[in-house]
């Protein structure tokens, strides 16, 4: 076991973690993901998102008191309603169509715990507009994109194909991918995780 743990299931922050040369564990956190965000339907996503991610690290950090441990999570927030991931290709297109020609904002919060106590939080918000792109287009992109449909709230990889989708993007490329790099880095820095 490291001293960091990522309290996460999420292929791509491991990979984001794993490229900047990061060395870490991975750990379920088994939060009821669905119950808190129940909890706190009427509260702001980028709040919820915080508390998500708060709570994968509290739960994680219980389990390793020695190790510093990050808690993840993004919502996606058009018009003031709250998206979860697509369960299936199907949801995948309704979520791709309601999403066309419009724009979204994905709202992440951070989170690392140590001996059950919170250190630090950080919440991140990126505004993307989605192209209008022609049914031939999306029919397309639903054929290409395989596990993508259902592994990002947007049913879409901007690191890959689904940048296609988009005609406008602000925010940090790593808070859009789920796990902004720079500050967690200083972070890791700061606890002695990776060198300064």
């Amino acid at each position: 076991m490291t001293g960091f743990i990522l309290a996460s299931g999420s292929a791509i922050r491991r990979q984001i973690l794993t490229g900047a040369g990061v060395r870490f564990d991975t750990e379920s956190p088994g939060v009821d993901e669905d119950a808190l965000k129940e909890e706190m339907m009427l509260s702001p996503p980028g709040e919820v998102a915080l508390a998500l991610a708060q709570a994968k690290a509290l739960a994680v950090s219980a389990r390793h008191p020695q190790a510093l441990v990050l808690g993840a999570d993004q919502v996606l927030a058009m018009n003031g309603k709250v998206f979860d991931k697509a369960k299936d290709d199907r949801e995948a297109r309704e979520r791709l169509v309601s999403l066309r020609g419009r724009t979204h904002t994905l709202e992440g919060g951070l989170a690392a715990a140590r001996g059950g106590n919170l250190v630090w939080t950080h919440r991140s918000t990126a505004t993307l507009t989605v192209r209008d792109f022609s049914d031939v287009f999306l029919d397309f992109y639903m054929e290409r994109a395989g596990g993508e449909l259902t592994a990002s709230v947007g049913a879409y990889a901007y690191e890959g194909l689904g940048a296609q989708i988009f005609d406008a993007v602000e925010g940090d490329y790593y808070a859009i991918l789920g796990l902004p790099l720079l500050p967690v880095l200083d972070l890791l820095r700061r606890e002695g995780v990776v060198m300064t």
